[in-house]
């Protein structure tokens, strides 16, 4: 998958109304789905250091400070870089959210929570699980899934990125 593709699909999940543009809103939101999903409360401190790390990451997304990031806007910053300086630290809350027990790694249960959260259809979420389980003991490492997700901005081949969306795009059930 190339990576305006890639680009075009994790927009497209962002901007959840579908509008053509990703409000601060939106992009916020994100955690706040991911701790409901999780049953976290508004003080707990992974909830806070999420909700930190989607503030600088909307900072930097929103460059021109107008409140909206379109396609053009977020194709021309998303990539590897701005995932190694802004996103990852977002997406690895996010991560640690959803790893109830904080054993650093997600079970399907908790795996199917984040995804499900963040917009993936849930008929491909089990397709990307055992893309991850590369050891196939039943967890998904948050290395490994940052990788993953990395790769797949980054236009390079991600077997979740792969999985989660080659699925969708033919219409059956499976896939990312």
């Amino acid at each position: 998958m190339d990576d305006i593709t890639a680009k075009r699909l994790v927009f497209t999940m962002l901007d959840t109304d579908g509008d053509g543009v990703v409000s601060k809103d939106e992009y916020s939101a994100r955690a706040e789905r991911v701790a409901r999903a999780t049953g976290r409360t508004d003080d707990d401190p992974l909830v806070i250091a999420a909700r930190a790390a989607g503030e600088r990451a909307w900072a930097a997304m929103d460059a021109n400070g107008d409140g909206g990031v379109t396609f053009e806007e977020y194709a021309a910053w998303a990539g590897a870089e701005a995932f190694d300086t802004v996103c990852e630290p977002v997406l690895g809350g996010l991560f640690d959210l959803a790893d109830t027990d904080e054993d650093g790694a997600l079970d399907l249960l908790e795996f199917t929570a984040l995804r499900t959260a963040l917009g993936n259809p849930v008929s491909n979420i089990e397709s990307a699980f055992v893309a991850l389980d590369g050891d196939s003991d039943g967890l998904v490492r948050r290395g490994d899934y940052l990788a993953s997700v990395r790769a797949h901005v980054s236009g390079e081949n991600s077997p979740m990125g792969e999985a989660l969306y080659s699925i969708g795009k033919a219409g059956a059930a499976g896939g990312r």
